[in-house]
């Protein structure tokens, strides 16, 4: 090994290839639930974020949030919006500013779906864990991904021993 990188140790490794499973086993099974409406998790996960708040978002803030490009958030909301399931328009106040806003269509989406979409999360991550382990994984991830939050533009690191903001319910 070059460059001062260090090996893994057993336990990281051993953290590190399961972490590892559950992104190339576990997403591509979640995507399982949105594959048959057209959508993949992202999109869900736009819906999800855009269903928490209810005068709209603007898409600048929607592309912060979900740590995306504003060329990438473009094409996935152009496909939410042909479904019917997000509306954009200006904002009254500045002309240059969309505002991103989930349809009746879009939350209805969204109930008939989150109960499968949940059901799937409690059988591939929570019904494996106790009350102990979760909240463990709940501070591992979450001192990761505040690090990783600081690292990403337009993302805003929680303050510490506070929730993530995001998606409450993807």
């Amino acid at each position: 090994m070059t460059d001062g990188a260090r090996r893994l140790d057993d336990t990281e490794r051993r953290a590190w290839m399961s972490l590892l499973a559950i992104v190339l086993v576990g997403f591509p099974e979640l995507e399982r639930t949105f594959r048959p409406h057209g959508l993949v998790h992202v999109e869900y996960g736009l819906l999800a974020a855009l269903g928490n708040v209810g005068e709209g978002m603007r898409m600048s803030d929607l592309a912060g949030q979900m740590n995306m490009s504003p060329s990438r958030l473009s094409h996935r909301m152009r496909k939410l919006v042909d479904l019917g399931y997000v509306e954009i328009s200006g904002d009254a106040c500045d002309g240059r500013v969309s505002i991103a806003r989930v349809t009746e269509a879009g939350r209805e989406f969204v109930e008939r779906v989150a109960p499968a979409h949940l059901a799937d999360v409690r059988r591939l991550i929570f019904d494996h864990l106790d009350p102990d382990q979760t909240a463990a994984l709940a501070d591992t991830l979450g001192a990761v991904a505040s690090k990783l939050g600081e690292s990403c533009p337009g993302t805003a690191a929680a303050p510490k021993g506070s929730p993530q903001t995001g998606p409450r319910e993807i």
